[in-house]
């Protein structure tokens, strides 16, 4: 059964950034690293530039899963970091929940490590308890594509909406006349392909004369 299109609103978004984890992040598999940590860090990006609420998380640091990226706590040292004991599903640590709730703010967009735990268990928690929530998928990851789609597929079936950093960004973004610059050197950053295109145009509007000229 299809749903009606619900757009990502600057107003009520919030960025949760579940368990990525130095020894967590080892696993991941189903997307190749160099990829992943750009992926992961481009949605740190988009959420500095969007000045949308972000919310860090880790869980049993001091086992096996390791400490947080350095570079998210770098980029959000003011942002609220939940160090969760233990709680594997982060939505059972109550803390957490509380600074969520403390936002105002009722769309979650979630991503993490590894995608069929960190972020579904408190994705479909979030459903539960009306929250409309958004996983990024290429910001999320786990040690097998097969494991992967069958998060997806729960978390599709359940209401989470599936998107990648990118449409985030676009999503949020809504008008070029927002800000070309600030939205352009963004994705630059973090897709190469899109840094030529916009070289190319640099180029292009550089090489035309003004009218005035």
């Amino acid at each position: 059964m299809s749903k009606p299109y619900s757009r990502l609103d600057l107003d009520q978004a919030v960025i949760l950034l579940v368990d990525h984890q130095a020894g967590l992040l080892s696993l991941v598999r189903d997307i190749e690293p160099d990829k992943f940590r750009n992926n992961v860090l481009a949605v740190a990006d988009l959420a500095a530039y969007f000045r949308v609420p972000t919310i860090l998380t880790t869980s049993f640091e001091e086992g096996p899963n390791g400490p947080l990226m350095p570079e998210l706590k770098a980029k959000f040292p003011d942002a609220p970091f939940i160090a969760r004991p233990g709680q594997i599903n982060a939505w059972d640590h109550a803390d957490f929940v509380a600074a969520i709730r403390a936002t105002g703010r009722r769309q979650l967009v979630i991503a993490g490590v590894v995608t069929e735990v960190c972020v579904a268990f408190p994705a479909l928690s979030a459903i539960a308890e009306g929250f409309e929530v958004f996983a990024i998928t290429d910001a999320s990851g786990t040690f097998d594509p097969l494991v992967r789609d069958a998060a997806w597929n729960r978390m599709s079936a359940a209401g989470v909406q599936l998107m990648t950093w990118f449409a985030v960004a676009c999503e949020l973004h809504r008008d070029w006349r927002r800000d070309v610059e600030g939205l352009a050197s963004l994705l630059s950053a973090h897709i190469p392909d899109y840094r030529n295109l916009m070289t190319s145009y640099a180029a292009l509007k550089g090489a035309i004369p003004s009218r005035a000229a």
